[in-house]
């Protein structure tokens, strides 16, 4: 069975403790408690904006955003992961930074499309 290893990089994650309320995290399993709360929610509001975006794209610029977004979270998972033997690493700090600059270029692709209509070309 294979094991899951989570590093931290706990002195690189104070925006994160912030963000999160966990200013103060006592050991290591307090500071990953706190940091997945802050990817969760990244995460969480890079699917609504997806979804927002997404509902607003005609079928080619839908296309375009899937190929886009599978591309990007295969990025974010070499940059933010590895493997080793048995184990996988993830680095939390830097799939939440990643996820929050997706979520924020999903949020401009929709305002484009609200403000001057989508520009597939973006995608």
């Amino acid at each position: 069975m294979k094991k899951l290893i989570v590093t931290l990089i706990l002195c690189c994650s104070n925006t994160a403790f912030a963000n999160s309320a966990c200013d103060n995290p006592k050991n290591d399993f307090d500071g990953l408690y706190c940091l997945n709360k802050v990817y969760q929610e990244a995460d969480k509001e890079l699917n609504e904006n997806y979804k927002k975006l997404s509902d607003k794209l005609n079928e080619d610029g839908k296309r375009k955003l899937k190929t886009g977004q599978l591309d990007w979270m295969s990025e974010r998972n070499s940059r933010c992961s590895k493997h080793e033997a048995d184990q996988f690493y993830i680095n939390l700090d830097c799939a939440t930074s990643v996820t929050v600059k997706r979520s924020q270029f999903l949020q401009d692709r929709l305002r484009e499309c609200v403000s001057s209509g989508c520009q597939n070309s973006k995608l």
